[in-house]
């Protein structure tokens, strides 16, 4: 998610760091390259005139050029501006005062609104509410499967009917339904359509006049660009837009339909889409966002993330183990599936500050196979070797290599690995942790 951009972005701020003193010249110098920057990203033109206009107003001024610090001036300059671009505050799903709300998706074809409803859903349980999905695509039977499927994988009840009663019909019956069984969420998931339709744009407008949703939301694929920006237009136009959800975010988006979205239609980013998984949803918050644009990472999210992930009970007992050094790679095997169920290892590096300075040395997907690998090694381990690895000699070392399918290097890194972690982890748990804590994994 907007690697490209935030690796540009951090070359040009390192270089007006490095100048010291900044004249004029070397400002309208960086805010060209900002400009090109944006442009290649995809972020729509009009946004980007906008944007610069008001950074260079303010980072021309005599408090950035007579500053100490007037690299860092600009950056924060740069920030705000970004965080005005993306929407200025978090606008999360509104609820109505009498319950159930109801969520209404609307979409291309294609775009992920089935899956989309299913990871409303779920964000919904975690939070603590009782939704109900409606399948009402009526034209498209595999939707309406794909949507039962997916409430059965998540035990979210899935109100579906016969598809020739049509949308609005199945969709009063639904909501029927959701009194019946105290749901507080209705999410209904509609057919695919195009913009440019005229018939079946007013087919969705009749179902939103009849059903009366407190929440109509768009979901939109974020690596068609600016076409994402003009799809959004036009709905908007046609059924008045509550939100917008963009999806594949994690995908080979350039980013320029996040950045311009809110500005050209003016209807807020509610949550954007990070992955397959109906755990992949994330709320949306411009200042977040705009942090990780500029590489300085994206901490709150990780925590949450983390939050959501651990378990309160196991990290209690793990904290107790740490203290006394009695961590064992059962410990670790642990930590390493939950943190598996976070997300992909490159969105977590992504939320960590500084992280655009070292990305391009990181091998795609690489961390995924090193986790996959450490995972392999330790489930070919006996109990016995896993709860005390210090036994593994050469002939057990050679044991496990051959059932994980690795090598006696691996497994001898890992052991080694694990052990600096033990240090690292004892020393964390009683708040005796080394001023250089690098220093501790070299080599």
């Amino acid at each position: 998610m907007f690697e490209a951009l935030t690796q540009k972005l951090s070359k040009i701020f390192n270089a007006l760091g490095s100048k010291g003193r900044l004249s004029e010249k070397d400002i309208e110098e960086a805010l060209r390259q900002i400009r090109l920057a944006l442009l290649e990203a995809d972020v729509n033109f009009k946004v980007v005139k906008s944007f610069l206009t008001d950074v260079k107003e303010q980072a021309l001024s005599a408090h950035v050029l007579e500053s100490l610090t007037p690299a860092q001036q600009i950056v924060k300059i740069v920030n705000e501006e970004l965080i005005k671009i993306l929407g200025k505050e978090h606008n999360p799903l509104g609820s109505a005062s009498h319950p159930p709300t109801i969520v209404m998706l609307v979409g291309l074809q294609g775009s992920g609104k089935t899956t989309t409803a299913a990871k409303i859903a779920l964000h919904l349980k975690n939070a603590g509410q009782r939704p109900l999905l409606v399948a009402a695509d009526t034209r498209r039977p595999a939707a309406i499967d794909q949507l039962v499927t997916l409430g059965k994988q998540l035990d979210i009840p899935v109100y579906s009917a016969d598809a020739k009663i049509g949308p609005v019909e199945i969709s009063h019956r639904a909501i029927k339904q959701a009194n019946e069984i105290a749901a507080s969420w209705v999410i209904i998931d509609t057919q695919g359509r195009l913009h440019v339709d005229a018939e079946m744009m007013k087919e969705l407008t009749r179902l939103k006049n009849n059903i009366k949703p407190f929440e109509v939301l768009l979901v939109v694929d974020a690596m068609t660009g600016q076409d994402a920006v003009n799809t959004a237009e036009e709905f908007n136009k046609a059924v008045g837009l509550t939100g917008l959800i963009l999806t594949k975010m994690d995908g080979d988006a350039r980013g320029g339909a996040a950045l311009s979205i809110k500005s050209v239609t003016g209807v807020p980013v509610k949550f954007i889409g990070t992955g397959e998984k109906t755990s992949a949803l994330e709320p949306f918050y411009p200042d977040r966002m705009a942090s990780r644009i500029l590489g300085m990472g994206d901490v709150l999210t990780l925590i949450e993330k983390a939050e959501d992930a651990f378990d309160k009970q196991q990290a209690k007992q793990l904290a107790k183990k740490m203290r006394k050094e009695e961590l064992d790679l059962d410990d670790f095997l642990l930590q390493l599936r939950q943190i598996k169920k976070m997300g992909s290892v490159s969105q977590l590096l992504e939320m960590l500050p500084g992280f655009s300075k070292i990305a391009p040395n990181i091998p795609e997907s690489g961390s995924e196979e090193q986790l996959k690998k450490i995972e392999s090694i330790i489930l070919s381990m006996t109990t016995e070797e896993r709860r005390n690895p210090t036994i593994i000699g050469g002939s057990r070392r050679k044991r496990i290599a051959r059932g994980s399918g690795t090598t006696s290097g691996d497994v001898n890194q890992l052991l080694n690995q694990f052990s600096q972690m033990k240090k690292l982890a004892k020393m964390a748990a009683t708040g005796k942790l080394p001023k250089n804590m690098m220093g501790m994994f070299k080599g």
